[in-house]
């Protein structure tokens, strides 16, 4: 079934409205329980929007949550490829412990439903749920939207660019169909070019409705298909920035976040409700000036900063201190725990590895982060970890790409293998990672690599 703008909406009225969830267990929450939002990128870099760096297009909303909120600078993903990426945030848990690695494809499995999901735990606790966008970690029947705790959703359950159009690989993804779903429905069997123009459209709008329905406690995951490759802006912003598709893209993302942030205000909900805008990994660079920006080594695909570093911005008024920015680091697995706790939703029944870190988010003075270390990995390769306070980055020896040569409009560009020793970066004077400082401090070496010994024999052994 082809699906208009105002199907999509008429639809999610309907299916919104007739969730099955059970009055005692939403009666149950105050009326003042917090509400989640959390708002995930796809493939933008660190540097795409102010405070953390200066883009040539205005992004006005996205300004107006930092200036309401706080900027968290050393903000970590364990590994920067979309379906693991997700998975971690989702679930808590490090991609060695839910084996999801990489970018899954058509048919995947995905997550294993024995590693409970945000939207699962907060259903639990009374919350309704929704999720529009990219899935990413499953398109089985017990691992989509929702069969993991989902009331609503519609979106596609893979990247955008798994599709026949696919700049480098046409015959092999052009197998399978770009399907958008809703719910269990399949409603759009192959999405087209210009489908995929109103997907970030398609997306806020579905959000905007679900808010301003919502009596109770509500966790909305808005999780944008942009600005992954292949970018398409909506007629509205098409060379609206005035420095390429990118911009154009990026500017619609921020309408997005207005959108979001407005709706939340006109129904009275915006003291109330905490949301966290992020990217599930840094630019994908081969994509020249398709592509965001990162001011660190190297970028998706790799551990290094440029990969694993994602811009994140918190916003809960009388919680998160408006106009603030931490340099504390914390990690996307702590996200379910700090909500839990927020929420006071009990935690899921299977082991996470995610603490929280609520006292770092909110800026509350000598604050310790808990973990001692944070892994990295690329695929089902663990590569390195980060020491819990984030000064220190140790990388095991291993094979990384590099960018060769940018590509241009849409074309990918070329990368290159390289090797790296055992290195150890001090990532407050060297944030860049151009200094192997592993004789310099053998003790801290050696600790390191201690931790990551220890991990690497529990996960990848």
């Amino acid at each position: 079934m082809k699906l208009t703008r105002r199907s999509f909406i008429q639809n999610s009225t309907i299916a919104i409205a007739s969730t099955g969830f059970s009055t005692v267990s939403r009666s149950q929450n105050s009326t003042n329980q917090i509400n989640v939002i959390v708002i995930l990128l796809d493939d933008s870099g660190w540097a795409d929007f102010r405070p953390f760096g200066s883009p040539a297009y205005p992004t006005p909303n996205v300004d107006r949550l930092a200036r309401e909120g706080c900027a968290y600078r050393n903000f970590y993903v364990p590994q920067a490829i979309c379906s693991a990426s997700r998975a971690a945030m989702m679930t808590g848990c490090y991609p060695g412990r839910t084996k999801v690695f990489g970018a899954h494809g058509p048919n995947a499995k995905g997550l294993d439903p024995k590693f409970s999901t945000m939207g699962e735990v907060l259903k639990h606790n009374g919350y309704t749920t929704a999720m529009f966008g990219k899935w990413h970690m499953g398109d089985q029947p017990d691992t989509r939207p929702a069969a993991r705790g989902f009331d609503y959703s519609c979106g596609l359950m893979y990247s955008n660019d798994m599709w026949k159009y696919h700049p480098e690989r046409p015959d092999f993804w052009g197998q399978y169909p770009l399907q958008f779903w809703e719910n269990n429905e399949v409603t759009i069997e192959e999405v087209s070019k210009n489908d995929q123009k109103k997907l970030t459209t398609w997306y806020t709008e579905h959000s905007i409705s679900f808010i301003r329905q919502q009596k109770k406690p509500f966790f909305l995951f808005l999780s944008h298909s942009m600005p992954h490759v292949p970018l398409f802006s909506s007629r509205k912003f098409d060379g609206k920035s005035g420095t390429g598709l990118y911009g154009d893209v990026m500017m619609e993302i921020d309408w997005s976040v207005g959108q979001v942030m407005n709706a939340l205000k006109e129904t009275g909900q915006s003291d109330n409700t905490l949301i966290i805008l992020t990217s599930d990994n840094g630019p994908w660079v081969s994509y020249g000036n398709h592509s965001g920006k990162t001011p660190f080594r190297e970028a998706k695909g790799t551990s290094f900063e440029g990969g694993v570093r994602s811009g994140c911005l918190a916003k809960l008024p009388n919680f998160i201190e408006a106009g603030s920015i931490s340099d504390q680091s914390f990690c996307s697995i702590d996200l379910l725990p700090t909500i839990c706790h927020l929420t006071n939703t009990p935690l899921p029944n299977s082991p996470i590895d995610g603490k929280n870190v609520w006292d770092i988010m909110i800026g509350r003075p000598n604050t310790k982060n808990p973990h001692e270390y944070y892994p990295f990995s690329t695929g089902s390769r663990f590569e390195g970890i980060i020491s819990g306070d984030g000064r220190w980055k140790l990388h095991l020896p291993h094979n990384y790409r590099t960018l060769f040569l940018a590509g241009n409009d849409g074309q990918a560009g070329k990368y290159q293998q390289k090797e790296i020793e055992l290195s150890l970066f001090d990532l407050i004077n060297d944030p860049y990672e151009t200094l192997n400082v592993v004789e310099k401090y053998p003790e801290v070496t050696t600790k390191l690599k201690t931790f990551a010994d220890t991990h690497q024999n529990k996960f990848y052994s």
